[in-house]
């Protein structure tokens, strides 16, 4: 049963080792965080310290070594629609519109169009694509997938959203639209968000708390909470604060990093 008062996501000593060819492998090693529910928390860290196993472990796709990870308060222990993913890549299917894309989750799930049919309107507008309900992927941008492929997982109404690097692909004008449109969009729906990037920048803006990781063996560096005022604009990156919480950050990053070195 969910524990009273739990967390949204909740990490209790948890640790992942990988075992290939003999070899041992430990990913993450004892990592305590608690995530509050409407919370955007950014996940930063050197390359290969386990970021995105710690995301696959809260989306149910892989299981801990040791420790246990929680969703409001009851064991994740296989994926489900109310946890759910966007990939750095869309990933759509090439062969369905943008409306049938959207659309797939709730149709599957056996939802009546009556139902569905308001809120995929609502989340196409959301996410600018309003116009666009007939095109296929093949005529999209990059940028336009990756709504897309956000909006497809809104669909599904889940708890809790986990970013693996959404907007990694993408060039740097289109990464800021997608990154302003991400906390307009956290702001109006109140999701619990768990944000993966390698973009420190990225990282400051989006989020509510940045966790810093250490080099692999990943664990908990530091918690950097992010007193910036919302609603947030893109105009906020220029702040003299947002550089302090930029430069600090890198610091512990760089730190890091030579360690892995």
């Amino acid at each position: 049963m969910p524990e009273a008062g739990a967390a949204a996501v909740e990490l209790r000593g948890v640790s992942k080792e990988f075992v290939a060819r003999d070899r041992r492998l430990v990913a993450l090693q004892d990592i305590d965080l608690r995530i509050a529910r409407n919370e955007f928390a950014a996940i930063l860290g050197p390359s290969g310290c386990g970021k995105s196993t710690l995301l696959n472990m809260v989306a149910g796709f892989d299981r801990p070594t040791g420790g246990h990870v929680l969703v409001n308060g009851a064991p994740v222990e296989a994926p489900h629609p109310s946890r759910a993913v966007v990939f750095q890549e869309a990933a759509l299917f090439p062969w369905y519109t943008v409306w049938d894309n959207v659309s797939f989750g709730p149709r599957t799930m056996g939802v009546a169009a009556a139902q569905y049919r308001p809120k995929v309107e609502a989340y196409l507008e959301q996410v600018g694509l309003r116009g666009f309900e007939r095109h296929y992927p093949a005529e999209l941008s990059g940028g336009m997938k990756q709504r897309v492929a956000l909006a497809r997982v809104l669909a599904f109404d889940p708890e809790v959203l986990l970013m693996d690097e959404p907007c990694g692909a993408l060039d740097a004008q289109t990464r800021e639209t997608m990154q302003e449109e991400l906390t307009r969009l956290w702001e109006r729906t109140g999701k619990t968000i768990v944000f993966v990037t390698h973009d420190i920048d990225e990282a400051v803006y989006l989020g509510d708390r940045v966790v810093v990781l250490t080099a692999r063996p990943g664990r908990i560096r530091e918690e950097v909470k992010i007193d910036l005022p919302r609603p947030r604009g893109l105009e906020i990156k220029k702040s003299a604060q947002c550089h302090e919480y930029r430069n600090y950050i890198w610091d512990l990053i760089r730190a890091e990093s030579r360690k892995g070195s």
